[in-house]
């Protein structure tokens, strides 16, 4: 049953990003969100959360990878969310192999938007395949500690849990016709493996917005 209803969230919401998509290409206006600054060099905020994956705690020490860490604010539903998760996919399953490590969060409210609740997490991440924890925020304390605002909103840290990237994956977005690569994120993870400067160029990511309380 929950299998049925994962499909139908998934086929919903694709079907809201091929509106989403017309709505661009006709130069409609969209309430776009962007991510808001977070300062190269910050720790990353501590946190214990439950992982629908497999219903336990897990916190961001037991998480973190051994030569970096990808935290990323996503959602079941968000139209920007479900145009990146192949490739988010793709991209972890890659890089997870080199020590950088990917935990998903979600920090949605679930009242007026039940597409996110736990339950449907779990099952979402086991329909994509998800190789990453996708834990949920139930309280918003962990989004608020990081400053998040949308989804998806991308952050990078060091071994040492300092920051080095916080932006955009790359330039896709549904309707502008750009090909899903990751290069943003993907230059950043390639400059921490290779021990080089962070990257000066970061470029806010774009997405829903959180849904707070």
């Amino acid at each position: 049953m929950l299998g049925q209803v994962v499909i139908f969230v998934q086929r919903h919401w694709q079907k809201k990003c091929r509106v989403l998509l017309s709505l661009i290409t006709n130069n409609q206006q969209m309430a776009l969100t962007e991510s808001n600054e977070f300062k190269t060099g910050t720790i990353a905020p501590d946190f214990t959360l439950i992982n629908t994956v497999n219903n336990t705690f897990l916190s961001l020490a037991e998480a973190k990878g051994e030569k970096g860490t990808v935290i990323m604010f996503i959602c079941n539903h968000c139209p920007f969310v479900i145009h990146v998760n192949t490739a988010l996919v793709q991209m972890a399953n890659e890089y997870q192999a080199k020590g950088i490590q990917f935990i998903a969060i979600s920090s949605n409210e679930i009242e007026n938007y039940p597409e996110d609740r736990p339950e449907l997490m779990q099952q979402v991440a086991k329909e994509l395949n998800y190789p990453f924890p996708y834990l949920y925020d139930e309280s918003q304390e962990v989004a608020k500690a990081y400053d998040a605002a949308c989804t998806p909103d991308f952050y990078v840290f060091d071994a040492d849990l300092k920051s080095v990237y916080h932006g955009q994956l790359d330039a896709a977005r549904p309707g502008n016709g750009k090909s899903v690569s990751g290069q943003d994120i993907r230059n950043a993870m390639n400059n921490l493996l290779e021990n080089k400067e962070v990257l000066e160029n970061q470029k806010p990511s774009v997405g829903c917005g959180i849904k707070w309380r």
